[in-house]
């Protein structure tokens, strides 16, 4: 962290110092190279920093510290054994001399591109990640919980990537000015004289570069008419592409940007693999090794097949290794791909369309063979509205119910296109043969899967994120009409925070029913619910008269509360209160509500992930 804050310090006052340089009407500045190393540096550690700020500084990471400490120490490991292998051994001594350092400050960063490249795919094998979760035998509570920070992986082996992307990319830079301008150099240099190898016959070459044209057309020469120059030209753009559009303005903003720009990931996945097919990282041969000493020879460069002890060194091409990393999990996500197109096939029939308050509607559903567990999601396709695109919603129906069931609020171009295809905004009765065609893949497991395995747990849910828990709490309702006496469960403490009291109207039911069921059952305090309006307050109620016994807001007997919670009170409380048990904490909302809430001790906390 020290040396990253001192790069960063000394990159910025290095570039002041460029800027002073630069005179309003003139921009031809001559940059030294160790000016250029130093912005890299300071950009370079400025994205390492935010990588490990994030593991160590974020709360919702606390939990899962080591294995991401793993992780950053095995590319630690890779980068600096792979700068050794090119940076120490004989056999590279020739190329160190064409390229200088920038040849293993390349090879380096390669080797832990190749890595996070194996790592990046798997969080989004969501099929396999929903079979481990599920796997309750083989993987124990905490496993799976980990399972559950698969898109902040994900998330972090991309930072990653696009941190060794920017070494091995800046690295490559003085390579290529490098063989350029070996081959127009003149002639009384070793660097003139490995150039020139393979200009004959039964001579092989070391430098790649073959044409005789000066830099910068050279370099763009090299960059659009070599396989390793365009592919990495292509993979880059692909890259910056995919990282610019996956910021959170974007995704909730722009989804379909999002959505188009990362499938970029197939273009960036071919160019790697083909990326180093062209073999341009050389290296003296074996053999070569045996007849030719570099150490002996390089003063004698000029004498090369002329004298028998230095007879001219022969040179071959690195093979290409990128795809013996990225193989495996290219084929894993390639089947569940395969396995979600399969799922997504089979027919949905929509049983029922409810047009609910606060721009949300509701689809209940039917499909063969469909099974799922409280607070799962899925992703849902409208060819009607788009044939790409697909979009999570989480289930809100129990799984003791015969049909399953979201609901969808309207906050973009693609929920509004189903609202509308669905009839939703026509006044008449809709005739079921009129309803679109849905395609629905999953379901996938999430956090709120483990609800049951504690005895006591508080659920959280913000605005529309209270869906997972609607599951949760059907469950616990048809659990209880069936006496259900072995449910491990005791307690629940839900709180739903929303702006709007229409929000609630689509929900009143349900608390209605779960909290008659309980006083039927004289265990009127197995739920204790806080419903806060965070956009009014005391004053605003008396508009609404007098209350009564009953809410006059959502028709429960619990009165909703106004502003935000005080949680470390309401943690305090719970705490005393169930001080020789578990208590799971359960949130859908927002990552600052998640921040706050993941603070409190002696709480296991959950959050909806996907």
């Amino acid at each position: 962290m020290v040396l990253s804050l001192l790069s960063i310090v000394y990159g910025a006052l290095r570039c002041n110092i460029l800027a002073i340089k630069i005179k309003y009407d003139d921009y031809d500045v001559s940059v030294k190279a160790a000016a250029y190393l130093c912005i890299f540096l300071w950009r370079s550690f400025e994205i390492a920093t935010r990588v490990v700020v994030l593991v160590l500084f974020s709360s919702v990471l606390q939990i899962w510290v080591l294995p991401v400490l793993v992780w950053l120490g095995l590319n630690a490991f890779l980068f600096w054994w792979y700068y050794r292998v090119y940076d120490v051994p004989v056999k590279y001594h020739y190329s160190r001399k064409l390229l200088g350092s920038a040849l293993a400050w390349a090879r380096a960063p390669a080797a832990c591109l190749n890595f996070n490249c194996l790592l990046i795919l798997l969080p989004v094998c969501r099929n396999l990640l929903s079979f481990l979760r599920g796997s309750s035998a083989c993987c124990s509570t905490r496993i799976r919980r980990q399972l559950d920070r698969n898109l902040t992986f994900h998330k972090m082996v991309a930072w990653m990537i696009a941190l060794h992307t920017a070494i091995h990319t800046i690295a490559h830079l003085f390579n290529v000015e490098r063989c350029v301008d070996g081959r127009v150099e003149a002639k009384g240099t070793i660097q003139a004289a490995l150039s020139d190898l393979g200009d004959k016959t039964g001579e092989t070459y070391l430098n790649f570069v073959r044409k005789k044209i000066p830099n910068p057309e050279g370099g763009l020469y090299v960059a659009f008419t070599y396989l390793a120059g365009l592919s990495g030209v292509i993979i880059t753009l692909a890259l910056i592409l995919i990282i610019t559009s996956s910021t959170k303005t974007i995704r909730r903003s722009y989804f379909e940007v999002f959505w188009y720009t990362h499938h970029l990931f197939v273009v960036f996945f071919i160019g790697l693999v083909i990326h180093g097919a062209g073999r341009i990282v050389r290296g003296q041969t074996d053999e070569s090794l045996k007849e030719h000493n570099p150490h002996t020879c390089e003063k004698n460069f000029t004498q090369w097949g002329k004298i028998s002890s230095c007879p001219i060194p022969q040179f071959a091409g690195n093979p290409p290794m990128t795809w013996k990393w990225v193989v495996v999990p290219m084929i894993l996500y390639f089947f569940e791909r395969l396995v979600r197109f399969w799922r997504s096939q089979q027919k949905v029939v929509i049983t029922k369309v409810v047009n609910h308050p606060f721009k949300t509607f509701e689809l209940q559903m039917m499909k063969k063979g469909f099974k799922m567990e409280v607070g799962q999601y899925i992703f849902v396709q409208c060819p009607t509205v788009s044939h790409l695109e697909w979009h999570p919603f989480t289930l809100t129906s129990a799984p003791e119910e015969d049909y399953f069931s979201i609901h969808i609020r309207i906050v973009g171009d693609w929920t509004e296109g189903v609202f509308n295809a669905c009839g939703c905004d026509k006044q008449e009765f809709q005739e079921a043969w009129k309803l679109p065609k849905i395609l629905v893949d999953g379901p996938f497991g999430t956090a709120s899967e483990d609800v049951f395995s504690y005895e006591t747990v508080m659920l959280v849910g913000a605005g529309i994120g209270v869906t997972p828990f609607a599951s949760v709490l059907k469950s616990v309702w048809y659990k209880y009409c069936n006496d259900a006496t072995s449910l491990r469960l005791k307690k629940i403490y839900f709180y739903w925070l929303c702006r709007d009291t229409h929000a609630f109207e689509w929900f009143a039911d349900l608390l209605q029913s779960l909290e008659n069921q309980m006083q039927e059952r004289d265990n009127a305090q197995f739920l204790s619910y806080n419903i806060y309006l965070t956009g009014w307050d005391e004053s605003q109620v008396t508009t609404l008269g007098k209350m009564s016994s009953k809410d006059v807001i959502n028709g429960s007997k619990q009165k909703p509360l106004y502003g935000r919670p005080n949680w470390e009170n309401e943690f305090k409380n719970h705490a005393s209160q169930h001080s020789s048990s578990r208590v799971g904490v359960f949130l859908c909302g927002p990552e600052a509500l998640a921040e706050t809430l993941n603070k409190q001790l002696h709480f296991i906390f959950n959050k909806g992930n996907f």
